[in-house]
């Protein structure tokens, strides 16, 4: 049902949400092309919806269209890596101080209870356990009551998502894993309490240290040892993200460095 108005969801709507899902889940690969012709096939559609449904995800940044109606997957890179956590830095942290001063008691139970199927992110994590994770942060911004912030973080998450899933084919160590866990325990407590100042705190290291963090460092990294490509060229403006966030993507900068 489409949400604004009752009525069932169009073609474009629906092809729009699938292959959306396709690509956040990795399924559709970065800088991959899509035939057209087959996907529609796959999905029952004519490429009539399909366009339609392709020129929306080319607004959100997920899809590039040229002139000759050749449609592929927007490829990752460092700037808007790099966009994103300098983005995060502010909002986040702005969220979950606003969270701790107008959670409710059902916003705590269901911080609490997304806390509790809280499960490190590991290499090639399965789609459940990003799920989980985003519905955890989810319950932690909508507590902040402003509706707006919150879409637009549901909005960067989606863009956020598919630079996660590049940080994690770097193996994360116990030490990573058990700062993640305490992070996620101290915004639980943070909130809890009212403390808007220490949630705001403790949301801000836990983006500095982010996977999406480290996926700039690593694609900044990647760019450095190839000077021929453009986003090489393009790291003179911003070499990495913020200094304050490369301290929390150390752990993957030696990792690529060392090539694993």
């Amino acid at each position: 049902m489409d949400e604004q108005n009752g009525s069932r969801p169009t073609k474009a709507e629906l092809a729009y949400g699938l292959v959306r899902d396709q690509i956040l889940r990795g399924e559709l690969e970065p800088g991959a092309v899509i035939l057209q012709g087959q996907l529609a096939r796959e999905l029952g559609i004519s490429t009539t919806p399909l366009r339609e449904a392709l020129r929306r995800l080319m607004s959100d940044g997920l899809v590039e269209l040229d002139a000759h109606r050749d449609a592929r997957v927007s490829s990752l890179n460092a700037e808007e890596a790099r966009d994103l956590v300098e983005l995060r830095r502010s909002l986040d942290p702005l969220a979950a101080g606003l969270a701790a001063e107008r959670r409710t008691r059902a916003d705590l139970e269901l911080i609490r209870a997304t806390a509790a199927d809280l499960a490190p992110l590991r290499t090639d994590p399965k789609v459940e356990e990003l799920s989980t994770h985003r519905l955890f942060h989810h319950a932690i911004y909508s507590a902040s009551h402003n509706d707006l912030l919150v879409q637009t973080l549901d909005g960067l998450w989606d863009k956020a998502d598919r630079y996660r899933r590049l940080a994690l084919k770097v193996e994360r160590s116990q030490e990573d894993l058990d700062r993640t866990h305490a992070e996620h325990l101290a915004l639980v407590e943070a909130v809890a309490a009212g403390d808007a100042e220490t949630a705001a705190v403790v949301m801000r290291d836990h983006v500095d240290a982010s996977l999406g963090a480290k996926a700039a460092t690593r694609l900044y990294t990647s760019a450095a040892a190839t000077p021929s490509t453009p986003a090489a060229r393009a790291t003179p403006r911003a070499t990495a993200v913020p200094s304050s966030a490369r301290r929390g993507a150390g752990a993957a900068e030696k990792a690529v460095r060392s090539g694993t």
